[in-house]
């Protein structure tokens, strides 16, 4: 991996998140020449800034949904990682048009001023919950997918590669469900679960870095790239953290939230009929057909009734000790643990 970043820069859009913290700790040891962080959040920049504290990081303040800040944020770039999003599910639920902006118009700003620009390669993430969506977060992200698919089929022919991820779940991420349990376990409040047969597929972090690496190494223009996970119920997670933390705090169950689903799929079955199994991962590669609609309607493909979709429910499922051994994995539950 540290040849092709050689004296490369990246941008990693949203880097002050979750994603953008693991891949900072990676790329800083190799050959790197600059990563640069576009975000909107100054605080964040700077507590980045005084943790890392090195001059190969430059931080860029900025929206996605502002095309010109963008623009001025990939100049110069060679490759780009799209992370920024709008992903709490209840707040694009209150909030859809903000989602729009964001997941939406936000990545079409990146993708035409990478076009512009010349970026030999932008990963662009999505989740699970663009596949069959309910939420207005999924629908969003779906459309997202749909954008990059549009901007590789435009660009058809150039060395350019836009591809993107597909993942669930990152375990102690903004917005994993792992945080708040932590929280409730020290201050001695109830588990709150909404659904103890809720299934969420189960990731780390440098998972999700290693898949969207993955999809830079080997992708094509429109790929998106699948990493096959294990899951678990909600209560599964909650009995595991109670064991490792030794406590014996009450589970409640609240009633699903806003735009919940009981499970996620990661890959339907429609894009399960054109998918490439890769032993970890899946390709589902682009539909590159043209609007010819004689070859739309008569040259159809193979049965779909041949296939099943991947989705939480149907993946590995984790016991309460395979639960265990991959949250042991996850540094705040180490730092907790003093382990």
């Amino acid at each position: 991996m540290n040849h092709l970043f050689k004296n490369k820069i990246l941008l990693i859009t949203g880097g002050t998140g979750s994603f953008g913290k693991v891949a900072l700790r990676r790329f800083l040891d190799t050959e790197i020449k600059e990563i640069r962080v576009f975000s909107r959040d100054e605080k964040k920049q700077d507590d980045l800034r005084k943790q890392f504290s090195n001059p190969k990081v430059k931080f860029v303040i900025g929206d996605v949904r502002d095309y010109h800040s963008v623009e001025n944020a990939v100049y110069g770039v060679d490759y780009c990682f799209h992370a920024a999003a709008l992903k709490q599910v209840p707040s694009c639920e209150f909030f859809p048009m903000e989602a729009v902006k964001t997941n939406i118009i936000g990545t079409d700003n990146v993708l035409r001023a990478a076009d512009k620009y010349n970026l030999k390669n932008v990963v662009v993430l999505s989740t699970d919950k663009a596949v069959y969506p309910i939420n207005a977060m999924g629908m969003s992200k779906s459309l997202m997918e749909k954008i990059m698919i549009s901007r590789s089929r435009d660009n058809n022919g150039s060395n350019q590669v836009f591809c993107g991820t597909r993942y669930g779940n990152v375990m102690a991420s903004r917005g994993s469900i792992i945080p708040l349990f932590i929280n409730q376990i020290k201050t001695g409040k109830p588990l709150t679960i909404t659904n103890p047969e809720m299934t969420r597929f189960m990731m780390t972090l440098n998972d999700a870095l290693d898949l969207v690496l993955y999809a830079f190494i080997n992708g094509k223009p429109g790929d998106i790239y699948v990493q096959k996970s294990p899951a678990a119920t909600i209560e599964t997670l909650a009995k595991a953290m109670l064991e490792l933390y030794n406590a014996n705090n009450e589970i409640i169950i609240i009633g699903t939230r806003h735009g919940e689903k009981l499970f996620e799929t990661l890959v339907s079955l429609e894009d399960m009929a054109k998918a490439e199994d890769l032993d970890q991962y899946y390709r589902i590669p682009a539909d590159n057909r043209d609007l010819n609609y004689d070859q739309y309607f008569i040259d159809g493909n193979k049965s779909q009734s041949e296939f099943n979709e991947y989705h939480s429910h149907n993946t590995e499922r984790l016991d309460v000790e395979n639960m265990k051994s991959l949250l042991l994995k996850l540094d705040v539950i180490q730092k907790d643990l003093q382990l």
